[in-house]
């Protein structure tokens, strides 16, 4: 299994899922709680948007940052609070044992 937590508002709201599931999987089907930040519309295909989040900063290099001439991209960029290097769709990060640990802060996080 693999923790990762996702930030609202400063705190932490952790999350147990297993390996190979995306972080969009974690918020919709593994979380206790509804995370409505995230309510991936499209399902996890990389089509709406809707599950955007923004790394924390100390798992960037974990997490890996978006490609040019993707669809990930072309999402997040249309997005009013697309930060480059941070926003990423939680639906293309699929978690593997270096995620154990992982940090996320939703969209309304009124830190960011």
């Amino acid at each position: 299994m693999v923790t990762v937590y996702f930030v609202r508002n400063g705190s932490k709201i952790p999350v147990e899922v297993q390996e190979g599931a995306s972080l969009m999987e974690a918020a919709k089907f593994f979380s206790k709680i509804d995370i409505p930040e995230i309510p991936a519309t499209c399902g996890g295909t990389c089509a709406c948007g809707t599950c955007h989040v923004h790394v924390d900063d100390t798992w960037l290099a974990k997490c890996g940052k978006t490609r040019d001439n993707t669809p990930e991209i072309d999402l997040l960029e249309y997005e009013d609070d697309y930060k480059e290097g941070k926003s990423r769709l939680a639906c293309q990060i699929y978690l593997t044992p270096e995620h154990d640990g992982l940090i996320v802060h939703l969209r309304n996080d009124e830190l960011l």
